[in-house]
């Protein structure tokens, strides 16, 4: 059984909020936005983290982190990146991960908007945690955490918190 936490673009803001929220988890998964490398190594840590770069993290953060990561967590398989898109709304390059990566659970990020969908075209759980940072044009912040029990996804549960302006 693993305790996960889901967020996405932090844009260099990892506060007393989030750790708050992530301090039972057994892992962080982070779409992307970091924000930095430093704020990435910040969130390492705290807890084991597993990434991808978005589109406003530079050169630095680039080399260590990659587009994309595909990995096993429990009995199911996981697919980040930061631009994908949601079911039946996906970036072509999200097409092509999904069909040869198959995954049960694929985290995205980068709308800054939290969704969450069971996809029945590709069997799996879409997982796009919103906008856990303080820039951006979202008006709450929001993260999500969740068990992966073997073969099952449960307890999950959203974070919300306002932005401060």
């Amino acid at each position: 059984m693993k305790r996960i936490g889901v967020i996405s673009d932090t844009h260099g803001t990892f506060d007393e909020t989030l750790r708050h929220f992530l301090k039972d988890v057994d892992e962080i998964w982070h779409a992307g936005d970091f924000g930095g490398l430093e704020m990435a190594d910040e969130i390492a840590k705290f807890k084991p983290l597993k990434g991808v770069y978005g589109n406003i993290d530079g050169g630095v953060i680039r080399r260590v982190y990659n587009e994309f990561t595909v990995f096993e967590c429990e009995k199911k398989r996981v697919l980040i990146t930061h631009i994908g898109g949601y079911p039946r709304h996906y970036s072509p390059k999200a097409i092509r991960l999904i069909q040869t990566s198959k995954p049960d659970i694929f985290v995205a990020g980068h709308s800054h908007i939290l969704k969450v969908m069971f996809d029945p075209v590709y069997q799996l759980l879409h997982i796009n945690p919103g906008a856990a940072g303080l820039f951006g044009f979202h008006a709450t912040r929001t993260a999500i955490r969740f068990v992966i029990d073997g073969d099952d996804i449960r307890d999950m549960e959203v974070g919300e918190w306002p932005r401060r302006k």
